[in-house]
């Protein structure tokens, strides 16, 4: 053969490949930069991640301190019931610590579809799917039925967990103004003829920061003005509103008309564990497709066993829930006689507007020292320089600890000039 062979082609440079190593990013380097929490323990105005050594109730003990909590979610007061331990207990030597796989596979109990079962009839749901945490869940309902083509429609002040959801999702994210329903209105009239694909308007039923309830009606009649579907995030409502504790549907009489309701297990019902309740069809797709659901181990038996007995006394003693709102109502009429804005609350999560981050520290140092166990809410929980303290009462609480923490609330705020 004569001529010269075929050299390969130079490869096109790619100028970032020139970079010496020395001279790339550490995708570390955000991690050593944040110092703020170290600096705020060394000031002593670290708040969070506090150690409880054992809980009584209203109170708990950190380190040799018996402190009176508030912020805390177990909202009937059942953590400590010796009936949920037993059950615990039983479903434990029974199931043993761990089902050691996902539902999908080889993690589903015939515990797991007692409590989906029992869940539904008391919902008045057609079916009920339960997720190892309430978190997972969102990510598993929003994830699974938002597709490329449809609309998600957000109260802007919705759970963490629910924007998760969405961003896992294909959807499309509007956000309308928090329990603004001419904002609502709004952008269902702009997409309207414009989209093809499906709508859905995501709220929580009692906001998690305000305490607000949701205008459930107002947004019910939207859905089906627009052709939307509706889904209440009931994770701070069930057991505690309605008559039989049954959510926000029930407290506004619109049982029946709402699609979806998500929840979790770690508040009312003192365990841990989440649920979507719904028709059959919808929950049965899920099941399917949601991938947080089929890649996640199986909820541990001992917490099913535990939801069960819950929702037992949540079905059958509805004085704990009584308690619950009498106790409620004395914190935010005390909070309000002292003149301290708790921003429209109308549940028992009751917010203190503090202000200022630094000035929100101070005055949760303040509470701490006074031994009131609570933690503020700061950006981007809350807007910029809108600190607040979150409180929410328990059935437990005894109205003596209520009337303490109200009079420490009125020590801090006087010295520190929140209140006159």
């Amino acid at each position: 053969m004569t001529g010269e062979q075929p050299q390969p082609e130079e490869p096109e440079r790619n100028p970032r490949s020139d970079l010496k190593a020395s001279d790339r990013a550490d995708i570390f380097e955000k991690a050593y930069r944040f110092t703020r929490a170290d600096e705020a323990k060394a000031l002593g105005f670290y708040p969070y991640f506090k150690p409880i050594s054992s809980q009584h109730g209203g109170t708990v003990t950190v380190g040799n301190r018996e402190m009176i909590i508030t912020g805390s979610n177990d909202y009937l007061g059942l953590t400590q019931d010796p009936r949920l331990k037993e059950a615990a207990t039983a479903a434990f030597k029974n199931y043993g610590t761990s089902c050691t796989g996902s539902r999908f596979l080889t993690g589903t109990l015939a515990l797991h579809e007692e409590l989906e079962e029992r869940l539904a009839e008391f919902l008045g749901a057609e079916a009920v799917l339960t997720f190892t945490t309430g978190f997972l869940g969102m990510l598993s309902v929003l994830s699974a039925l938002a597709g490329r083509q449809d609309v998600l429609y957000f109260d802007r002040d919705n759970h963490a967990s629910l924007y998760d959801g969405a961003r896992l999702s294909f959807g499309t994210l509007r956000k309308y103004r928090h329990n603004d329903l001419a904002d609502l209105e709004r952008l269902l009239e702009r997409d309207a003829g414009r989209r093809a694909g499906g709508r859905l308007i995501v709220t929580d039923g009692v906001f998690s920061m305000s305490g607000h309830i949701a205008d459930l009606p107002g947004i019910v009649q939207l859905a089906r003005a627009y052709g939307a579907r509706v889904l209440v995030d009931d994770a701070h409502a069930t057991g505690v509103l309605g008559e039989s504790g049954r959510g926000t549907a029930e407290h506004f009489g619109l049982e029946g008309e709402v699609d979806l309701i998500v929840g979790t297990f770690s508040k009312s019902f003192a365990s841990v564990g989440g649920f979507a309740a719904g028709p059959r069809p919808v929950i049965n797709y899920i099941k399917h497709h949601a991938r947080p659901f089929i890649f996640t181990a199986a909820l541990p038996a001992p917490q099913v066993a535990t939801v069960i007995k819950a929702l037992e006394i949540m079905q059958t003693e509805p004085e704990h829930r009584q308690k619950l709102h009498r106790n409620a109502e004395r914190l935010r009429g005390g909070l309000k006689s002292l003149g301290f804005d708790i921003l429209g609350s109308e549940s028992h999560i009751v917010p203190v507007l503090i202000g200022q981050d630094e000035h929100t520290a101070l005055f949760w140092r303040g509470l701490w020292d006074a031994g009131i166990f609570t933690t503020p809410a700061l950006p981007p929980s809350v807007p910029p320089g809108q600190g607040i303290i979150r409180t929410s009462v328990n059935a437990n609480h005894t109205f003596e600890q209520i009337d303490r923490l109200i009079e420490a609330f009125g020590e801090v705020g006087r010295r520190l000039g929140v209140i006159g």
